[in-house]
């Protein structure tokens, strides 16, 4: 078998709309492919021996027990490795349950599609389980259990912990988005100019100062002292000299811990002597310059938490420990403790095994103790210096009992040291009595707490603090979205786009807008080439000054990693026409209506699905959307506008020479399409087209109709504003019209314009595509022998796996077949050939460039119209 490709879906997706997180492993499975799982001697034997817990895999049968039935049936390998990635997973600790297996198109090749929670893992999946299934059909051993770990590890290594993954959990249940910024804990909740950010539980709503005091144990003592918080006694030393005097002035028992540290490193708790408090001093050396030394306080360890400066949850902590038999060694109890089943590796559960590592051989040791030894019944013994939930320790919510001064006493530390979210350490032997009047006293004070103790304590109440966090970055009335309008189709959207994004910036929106040619913000091209993916989305709902974003959204993109976003307001698909099949497993024009049938169902329930009613394709999309419908056609006597006005609803319609809006059977008639400079006089029928659905937009965004009347009228087709869209070029003797025309369909549109254009002869520049099938480009050269006195043959830039020579070939097959005399010339170089056809251009000539690399083409032509400008000026 032969793994040909792996890729992550991320957003919704041609396999799922709902389900976002896929993986989309494309398998050969060659000579397997006559070998279905019932033709396997003893196949279904051992993959239930090597995975019991899959007879809970219910498959197409519906219930436990049926994927082992359908193996026993007679299946194929994919289908098996698919529920084997989808096991191993959640043996691994990831439940998933999600899988689809079909075929690619192609003999013995097939999607194998199957559900992940890290992307890391679920590649690893995709490997380890075609592996194990050749494992099974070859009756070899197989080291699962390495496999397993492994996934733990990559897990443990990419996810976020605990603590952000909460506040987004919180975040996507509350419907707002985000989006991860990098590898480890920075986030983005809400888009543009309304998203906000965190780091673990530090917010972008976060005091810098707060941080640097918190992180400062000598200012944060000294702050709290002055504020009269009880406090250690203790001092701020950096040399041994001034650890004597400390220690002197102090007195036993001391703790000993750097004055810039975290997760308890360098701290040592409960010194009784010289000898030990110099050994502490030189580890806490290794964290900070400086150390402080205070008097250890005995009592138990709480950590009260404050979310915008209130109080929210207080935990008890106890730091890992295990207590004797009279029996077991301390290794046997560690690892009675480890069988826990709250207790996993990393975060993955409530809790986390008792690790023993350096420095719990080393309290093991002072204590004059091994792992071998065997503790009397009843003794305590604490294994780590700190009770960190990520070291062994547990916790036990104790919130409904901490005192009001106590309560009191943190919100206005929070205050004191200036922090939105803050983690406050006291030890005291009763946190129900007022903090003086037990002799505690307040330790530490953290910036960035972790969550983990208060969401998912061992013992008590869990508590939804992030929930308080996302109330503080989003109260009430507050948003996190902008409008997102997404355009996608066969042909027409980047015009679409660009149109949308001229309406609404000058409504005075700050818009950001993606399309083949780049990224703009703001009008701004930050980003040159075919920017219609996920990462250019989110590239524009990441940018801080963006109020609206109009998303071009391409079958490329979709099928690659799904859509950069969940939900849009506004969902456009202008028509469907065969381009790009036989690419991605898309090999029929109704699987491509199904790539981009996606983006009308991402949009919101109270949003609207734009739907052009003279494609079939598109206006069967209708039925799979869960929003309101609005619909656009270029006959207004079109029976699905028509029952559509009947039913209330709201359309589009170009009629009698007016754009005109139809609420109902009610006519608002916007503008004539002759006042459109984007329909060249209504000679660009297709442009209308492209209009329809703009207007809908802006209508449905509460535009005014003057509003939108004067948007068409002043958005003029121009390199500027519409690179390489009907770009109109006026020579002295001649013209020049450049588009991006490159698909049957596309050329079509543009024949039925050039028709109703002056210029004799019609000279047409075309190129076959490389990643198209063969009789995609025979159309491209029948439609431009149609359209064209001569033809000009050149070539793309990229060749996309075919040679020239084949190309070429397959353009002249579709010319030759409409007009065998028809006048060809071939000049590869796209550059050459336009310099051909405008040196060469006869009086009266009509000369259309379909061009392969827009701004190229456009940047030569205004050359040779700038040097005829000046050629005249001279004159």
């Amino acid at each position: 078998m032969k793994i040909l490709e792996i890729r992550a879906m991320k957003g919704p997706n041609y396999w799922s709309v709902n389900r976002h997180k896929l993986i989309v492993m494309v398998l050969d499975i060659e000579d397997m492919e006559q070998r279905p799982t019932n033709t396997i001697d003893g196949f279904l034997e051992r993959l239930k021996a090597m995975f019991p817990t899959m007879y809970e895999h219910r498959c197409s049968v519906g219930e436990p027990g049926g994927f082992f039935q359908r193996v026993e049936e007679g299946t194929w390998i994919g289908h098996v490795i698919e529920h084997i990635a989808l096991e191993i997973q959640s043996m691994a600790g990831m439940e998933v349950g999600f899988g689809r297996t079909r075929g690619y198109g192609e003999e013995g090749v097939y999607n194998v599609v199957f559900a992940y929670t890290e992307e890391e893992v679920g590649k690893f999946a995709a490997k380890a389980s075609t592996k194990i299934a050749e494992a099974l059909v070859n009756k070899t051993e197989y080291d699962l259990a390495s496999d397993l770990q492994e996934m733990r590890e990559i897990r443990e290594r990419v996810r976020l912990g605990p603590s952000t993954g909460s506040i987004i959990e919180e975040a996507e249940a509350r419907g707002i988005p985000w989006i991860r910024l990098n590898k480890y804990s920075l986030c983005q909740l809400g888009y543009g100019v309304n998203q906000k950010r965190i780091q673990a539980t530090v917010t972008s709503n976060t005091s810098n100062i707060g941080v640097e005091i918190a992180c400062d144990k000598e200012d944060t003592k000294f702050l709290l002292e002055q504020a009269e918080v009880p406090v250690p006694k203790g001092e701020i030393v950096r040399t041994e000299a001034g650890l004597k005097d400390a220690v002197d002035y102090i007195g036993y028992p001391l703790v000993v811990k750097p004055i810039s540290g975290n997760h308890g490193r360098g701290i040592t708790t409960n010194i009784l002597n010289w000898e030990d408090a110099l050994h502490a001093f030189e580890a806490a050396k290794k964290v900070s310059s400086s150390v402080i030394i205070e008097r250890y306080i005995t009592g138990e360890d709480y950590r009260l938490l404050v979310i915008n400066y209130k109080l929210v949850a207080a935990a008890l902590r106890t730091a890992a420990h295990v207590v004797g038999d009279g029996k077991s060694t301390v290794q046997q109890l560690i690892d009675n403790v480890n069988k826990d089943p709250l207790r996993g590796f990393g975060h993955e559960k409530v809790l986390t095994m008792i690790e023993v590592n350096d420095l719990t051989l080393g309290i093991l040791e002072e204590n004059g103790k091994s792992l071998d030894t065997v503790l009397e019944k009843g003794e305590y013994l604490k294994l780590k210096d700190t009770a960190n939930l990520s070291t062994g320790g547990t916790a036990e919510d104790v919130t409904d009992i901490v005192h009001p001064y106590n309560i009191f006493m943190a919100e206005r530390i929070a205050r004191i040291i200036d922090l939105d979210i803050c983690g406050i350490d006291i030890m005291t032997t009763d946190i129900g009595q007022p903090l003086p009047e037990t002799g505690g006293a307040v330790l530490e004070v953290n910036a960035g707490p972790g969550f983990r103790m208060h969401l998912a304590p061992a013992t008590g109440l869990p508590r939804n603090v992030a929930g308080h966090v996302i109330d503080m970055l989003y109260p009430p009335g507050s948003t996190s979205r902008i409008p997102i309008v997404a355009v996608a189709g066969t042909n027409g959207k980047t015009t679409t786009t660009r149109l949308i994004a001229h309406m609404a910036r000058m409504k005075g929106y700050k818009v950001g807008y993606t399309t083949t040619d780049g990224v703009y913000i703001q009008n701004r091209l930050l980003m040159a080439g075919d920017c219609t993916g996920p990462a250019s989305a989110e590239f524009v709902l990441k940018d801080p000054t963006v109020d609206f974003a109009v998303l071009e959204s391409a079958r490329g993109g979709l099928l690659r990693a799904g859509l950069g976003f969940k939900n849009c307001d506004i969902g456009i698909v202008t028509n469907v026409a065969s381009d790009h099949l036989g690419l991605k497993g898309i090999h029929t024009i109704e699987q491509l209506a199904r790539v981009k049938g996606v983006i009308p169902e991402t949009v919101f329930p109270n949003g609207y699905a734009i739907l052009n009613a003279d494609d079939d394709l598109v206006y069967d999309m209708r039925n799979s959307v869960k929003s309101n419908v609005a619909l656009f056609s270029l006959n207004e006597n079109n029976e699905r506008i028509v029952k559509h006005a009947k039913n209330g609803g709201l359309s589009a319609i170009y009629e009698n020479g007016y754009i005109t809006i139809c609420k109902g059977t009610w006519k608002i008639r916007v503008t004539k399409a002759i006042n459109v400079p984007l329909t060249f006089e209504g000679k660009a029928i297709f442009m209308i087209q492209n209009v329809l659905p703009a207007v809908l937009t802006g209508y449905i965004k509460g535009f005014s109709i003057e509003d939108i009347k004067v948007s068409l009228e002043s958005f003029i087709p121009s390199p500027a504003q519409t690179p390489g869209r009907l770009n109109m070029f006026r020579f002295k003797n001649f013209n020049v019209l450049l588009d991006y025309a490159h698909n049957a369909a596309g050329l079509t549109a543009l024949k039925q314009m050039i028709e109703k254009m002056d210029g004799t002869p019609k000279i047409g520049m075309i190129a076959g595509i490389g990643d198209r099938r063969p009789e995609d480009n025979h159309e491209i050269g029948a439609v431009a022998a149609r359209m064209f006195d001569e033809i000009i043959i050149r070539q793309d830039k990229n060749l996309r796996g075919k040679t020239e020579k084949e190309l070429i070939d397959m353009i002249h097959t579709g010319i030759k077949s409409v007009d065998p005399d028809k006048k060809v010339t071939i000049i590869p170089s796209e550059k050459e050939a336009i310099t051909h056809a405008i040196t060469n251009a006869k009086d009266g000539s009509l000369l259309v460039f379909c061009s392969d690399v827009v701004p190229d083409a456009l940047n030569l032509v205004m050359q040779f119209k700038e040097m005829e400008t000046k050629e005249l000026y001279d004159l």
